[in-house]
């Protein structure tokens, strides 16, 4: 019976092909619609997950402050000053840390035969490079051994290369840091930079051999990287220095604390919202369509009153009429839901991604929004699709169904 159903759903499309044909295109197009943006929206989330995967996300820094609060007999106001064996103390007391790096930095004249240039040297422990990514071009970067030996040595960037060395060979070579005189054993592969960011400029040098540039008795900052919860990783954290510092954990203003997935979770937060209006604006472009095929099914009801009383006095019973109507509107459904994934298959791949962070920064293409259609799209599209052709379907098919045969056979 449902083979004969649909045979007849199909006859009657063809009978009225133009405006099958164009309730079918108008279906494509809500579903397609649904489906890029859908895809837009998850481009727009991966673009922001890549800026931050750079760096390393699970990553937290911590850099020492002012008291803003009172504490014992302590006024506010107190200046908080990080020393080498902070590092040990994060190490040791705070669960599910991985990997620890203090760090100290300064602005210093960066020389070598043919350029002078102010940039900033950090000192550093190799341990920084698994804790912010730090991805090697040519070389390696800085070892235990260096540590130890107060080597003078450097990794240099990616911008800092090309200013100092052009597309000359630059490991090896020599700089003078303050005038001091480091060998490049290592060069960083370029990160995403906006505009006058130095994140590409930055040298790198063994802490141990930053005391020959600056007293590193106090640290400027310690970096490091964790598994477990990024909440109670801080909240650790700040337990943990501030009873070696003597100031509240709540002390905001005492130690500053970079933590990279805190930011990117307020960041998913409104690409999840981005995401949700995206498909609110899709299901609203879909239900227009589907009020396009509900006004056809509804003429064709009308035009084909004569042939439902027919129908019904010939035996016909309502559900037969009723799935009747509702077969075609399905068959329409289909066809369009088919032709508007295919179409929007076809779109991504032309479009391939849209300009967003490398407007932005150098070396972010990698952040611009790829229209990528992911099976979690198509499947909420077409859930979309069903429901709306089903509903707008539906109507039509009841209103067909509870005709009076004597009244539907005297229809002209």
């Amino acid at each position: 019976m449902l083979k004969d159903i649909f045979g007849q759903a199909i006859e009657a499309m063809r009978h009225n092909g133009r405006r099958t044909t164009i309730t079918i295109v108008g279906m494509a197009w809500g579903i397609a619609t649904v489906v890029l943006l859908l895809a837009y929206g998850a481009g727009f989330g991966r673009a922001f997950e890549t800026i931050f995967a750079q760096f390393g996300t699970n990553m937290i820094g911590v850099f020492p402050g002012r008291t803003s609060e009172q504490v014992g007999g302590s006024k506010a106001g107190v200046q908080v000053r990080f020393q080498m064996d902070d590092a040990e103390r994060i190490q040791e007391t705070v669960p599910g840390v991985i990997h620890v790096s203090p760090f100290v930095w300064k602005q210093v004249p960066v020389q070598n035969d043919l350029h002078t240039f102010t940039w900033e040297v950090d000192g550093v422990t190799p341990e920084l490079a698994s804790i912010q990514k730090m991805d090697i071009d040519q070389g390696r970067f800085l070892t235990q051994d260096d540590m130890l030996r107060r080597a003078h040595v450097a990794v240099i960037g990616a911008e800092a290369k090309t200013k100092l060395y052009s597309g000359a060979f630059a490991l090896g070579q020599t700089i003078r840091l303050n005038g001091v005189s480091f060998e490049i054993v290592g060069v960083l592969k370029a990160k995403m930079q906006e505009g006058d960011d130095n994140i590409n400029r930055i040298i790198d040098v063994p802490l141990s051999t930053m005391s020959d540039l600056k007293d590193i008795k106090y640290i400027d900052g310690i970096w490091f990287n964790y598994n477990g919860d990024h909440t109670a990783v801080q909240q650790a954290v700040r337990k943990t220095m501030g009873a070696a510092h003597g100031f509240r954990p709540s002390d905001r203003n005492a130690m500053h604390v970079a933590d990279i997935m805190q930011q990117l979770s307020q960041f998913r937060i409104v690409s999840l919202g981005l995401q949700a209006l995206l498909l609110f604006i899709g299901a609203l472009t879909l239900g227009i369509s589907g009020i396009g095929l509900m006004n056809i099914m509804l003429v064709s009801v009308q035009q084909r009153t004569r042939e439902i009383g027919v129908e019904k006095a010939l035996g016909a019973r309502k559900r037969h009429i009723l799935l009747q109507f509702l077969a075609e509107a399905m068959v329409i459904t289909s066809v369009g839901g088919v032709a508007g994934i295919a179409l929007a298959y076809a779109v991504s791949k032309t479009v391939g991604s849209i300009t967003f962070y490398s407007a932005l920064a150098s070396n972010a293409d990698a952040a611009d929004i790829h229209l990528l259609i992911s099976p979690t799209s198509v499947v909420v599209a077409t859930t979309i699709l069903v429901i709306v052709g089903t509903i707008s379907g539906m109507i039509p098919a009841i209103q067909a169904s509870n005709l009076d045969p004597i009244e539907a056979l005297r229809y002209e």
